[in-house]
């Protein structure tokens, strides 16, 4: 709902996207020494989730009906996709007041435990969470902790437990105090601590109520991070939940999420698109990670969402056809990898965000691109997640500033990815060892032999991915 400037400390700036085409500068330093850095795990993470992937869903455009039942059908496409949590954009319903387009915002909540009627009731949204669950899929709902519309019921009830100024309630503003320019709600009040009460148990109500397996946290690093601590017991005293925090550099996090975005990586490989940044940026920003993160850390990563779609334009308009190596990547490198509904019907259109806009659904033309590396992360250990998986190696190449090669092994199983992060045709030279072996490559099937000091060719934004 919100874009957030966030000061990196890797030498460099880099843009983090939330919500909304609005700004907010915020400087979270990174701490040297990590809390919790020293414990051998991090919060409670359901089993399932070691290996699982995320597919987004904007109910609204998602079919002309814009319902849960329209989505409900599609979830056994969706889990042979390959896809394993269905995100669903917020589900509830949206203030009318200061309503921006016709059918408003939907991080305008104006109510935490009741549905939109637009989408359906709330006996269809649990038949929707009961059919995922049916499939073996799991279902995570969009949670908006830091503002409600203004005409939300607590405004009338208990402003107290919102932000005042001057005895008035208030938009909401960064950290830092600034504007958000998020003028179509209101900001709470984390001093309050029966907001933070009313806040769990609504929470706690779609996981009674609903059966919803976790939640993915609008701007979480606007919420005290005591406030989540409390919030992830409370929520696991009922079943283990996944916990998605939509927020980056603040390494706290780890201590209750189990994930967060990986905003950085996102808005580097936009500037290694256009020529902006060399290939080997990626290795200051991952050890970066690595020496700031616990050892359990692992972030969602992603070339589209919901903000960039709406807000700053199409896959193909950021990334042109660099987009498929940079999904590559993605599904590749440590991480969990999002898809955002359309993508695997190569979705080439802005929706709009607050009216009606259906995605002008293909014959699912990339299905077979993300179910491949989708099944290959199933399979290969070595793709898992934290610690389940295997770290990404560095592979040196000839070549450095335009390609990227790694390898990841995790006990018997193991995989290489050699990639092409330019316009031009390259042929590179493989160094270093540890990689050397017998693979297959998973896009042609192709049987092949990799070794040290062996060359390899790759068209302009190429990919190859070699598993054992």
């Amino acid at each position: 709902m919100k874009t957030v400037y966030l000061a990196a400390a890797v030498g460099f700036s880099l843009l983090i996207t939330a919500c909304r085409n609005h700004q907010t500068n915020q400087s979270d330093a990174l701490a040297s020494t990590l809390p919790g850095q020293h414990e051998p795990t991090g919060p409670s993470t359901p089993d399932w989730a070691k290996n699982a992937t995320i597919y987004e869903v904007n109910v609204r455009q998602f079919s002309p009906k814009g319902t849960f039942a329209a989505v409900e059908e599609h979830l056994p496409r969706l889990k042979e996709l390959g896809a394993d949590i269905i995100w669903l954009m917020p589900i509830y319903p949206i203030g009318t007041e200061k309503r921006l387009g016709r059918l408003g915002n939907p991080y305008a909540v104006a109510n935490y435990t009741a549905v939109n009627p637009d989408f359906g009731t709330m006996a269809d949204f649990k038949s929707l969470v009961r059919r995922a669950h049916d499939v073996g899929l799991r279902v995570i709902i969009d949670w908006v902790p830091d503002h409600t519309s203004w005409d939300h019921p607590w405004i009338n009830e208990h402003p107290d437990w919102y932000v005042q100024k001057n005895g008035r309630i208030i938009s909401p503003v960064t950290n830092e105090g600034k504007p958000t320019g998020w003028n179509d709600v209101a900001q709470l009040n984390y001093n309050n601590p029966d907001l933070r009460a009313s806040m769990i148990k609504a929470m706690q109500f779609w996981v009674k109520e609903a059966d919803v397996d976790g939640f993915r946290l609008e701007v979480a690093g606007m919420v005290p991070n005591d406030f989540w601590q409390e919030a992830r017991a409370a929520l696991d005293r009922l079943k283990p939940v996944f916990l998605l925090s939509e927020w980056d550099n603040d390494p706290a996090h780890f201590k209750w999420s189990n994930a967060n975005y990986g905003w950085n990586l996102y808005h580097l490989l936009k500037d290694i698109a256009a020529g902006k940044r060399p290939a080997a940026a990626i290795d200051t920003l991952l050890n970066h990670n690595q020496r700031n993160y616990p050892a359990w850390y692992y972030q969602m990563h992603f070339i589209h969402t919901h903000d960039e779609n709406s807000h700053r334009g199409t896959l193909q308009e950021t990334f042109g056809p660099a987009a498929d190596v940079f999904a590559v990547l993605t599904a590749t490198l440590e991480g969990m990898p999002l898809i955002y509904n359309g993508m695997e019907s190569n979705l080439n259109k802005q929706l709009s965000f607050y009216d009606k806009d259906t995605i002008p659904w293909d014959t699912y033309s990339k299905s077979r691109f993300f179910k491949t590396l989708f099944t290959l992360k199933h399979r290969n250990k070595a793709l898992w997640n934290g610690l389940a998986g295997g770290q990404a190696i560095k592979i040196p190449t000839s070549q450095d500033d335009k390609a990227y090669a790694f390898y990841r092994r995790k006990d018997n199983d193991w995989i290489t990815v050699i990639l092409n992060l330019s316009d031009q045709p390259l042929t590179i030279r493989l160094n270093g060892e540890g990689y050397e072996g017998r693979y297959t490559e998973v896009f042609t099937r192709q049987p092949a032999e990799l070794k040290p000091q062996m060359t390899v060719s790759l068209k302009p934004w190429g990919y190859q991915v070699y598993t054992n």
